[in-house]
């Protein structure tokens, strides 16, 4: 508490001069660049989502000097790509629920779709809300899971490309592959799996 009113008595006392760093305008610290370097590579143009066919094409023309942009012109990448189609009705994610109308079944699984080697799925029981979320976890080596709940059955239904371009076998770098910690259903005989 000392230490506080001999700090604010001496701040007073002292000129406003002192505490000043530079004496110079704020103005001759922009650095000014006439490059194009960072200019849009198209101009104006808004593309559809059927014209997008790189990531180029997901680079915003960028907003008008002057104005202030909105999420649609200064998005890139993935979201501009999804507020794109959701902008004609397309849902690029696909973010509608799971099948809750019926419990998956072995011979007649719920289908989870997903574009990459492993995909989350919520199970909360049937009838819908019949016990907490217990999370699933599907992957293209193991595809079908079941809910230790409620026994409901999803199956992954992978839609994303073959050659996976993120692999770590096409560099130097050769790492041994990923396996899958034992459990105990590991231990059960073959001829009760899924059963």
């Amino acid at each position: 508490m000392f230490l506080q009113r001999t700090a604010s008595a001496l701040a007073r006392r002292s000129p406003a001069r002192a505490f000043t760093l530079a004496q110079r305008p704020f103005s001759s610290s922009i650095v000014r660049n006439d490059q194009k370097k960072w200019a849009p590579k198209q101009e104006g143009k808004i593309l559809s989502y059927d014209e997008i066919k790189v990531e180029d094409d997901l680079i915003p023309p960028g907003a008008k000097p002057g104005t202030i942009p909105s999420d649609y012109i200064q998005a890139t990448g993935l979201e501009r790509l999804e507020l794109i189609g959701k902008m004609q009705g397309i849902d690029v994610f696909d973010m509608r629920p799971l099948d809750a109308s019926r419990k998956g079944t072995l011979e007649d699984p719920i289908i989870v779709n997903g574009a990459g080697d492993e995909q989350y799925a919520g199970c909360t029981g049937f009838p819908a809300d019949s016990h907490g979320v217990n999370w699933l976890t599907v992957s293209r080596d193991r595809p079908i899971e079941r809910c230790n709940e409620c026994g409901n059955v999803v199956k992954l239904n992978y839609i994303g490309p073959e050659d996976d371009p993120h692999s770590h076998d096409h560099g130097e770098h050769h790492h041994p592959p990923h396996e899958e910690p034992k459990t105990f259903a590991d231990y059960v005989k073959p001829e009760y799996w899924y059963r």
